[in-house]
């Protein structure tokens, strides 16, 4: 699902934080725990690299 995500926001100017902003405003606290203990293997680069961004973010929080 969030490699769909990703491709349908590849068009945005920064397709990344479009990505990081989908999945920090729709997806429940538990999906996005659940991404960030993930291997994140099978990820494509914009969805690994939004995911990333998020988890620093939330690991600072």
């Amino acid at each position: 699902m969030l490699n769909r995500i990703a491709t349908n926001l590849a068009t945005d100017p920064d397709p990344v934080t479009a990505t990081a902003e989908h999945i920090h405003l729709f997806w429940d606290p538990r999906m996005k725990q659940m991404i960030f203990e993930s291997n994140r293997e099978g990820l494509s680069p914009v969805a690994a690299a939004a995911v990333q961004r998020l988890a620093q973010a939330h690991a600072s929080a």
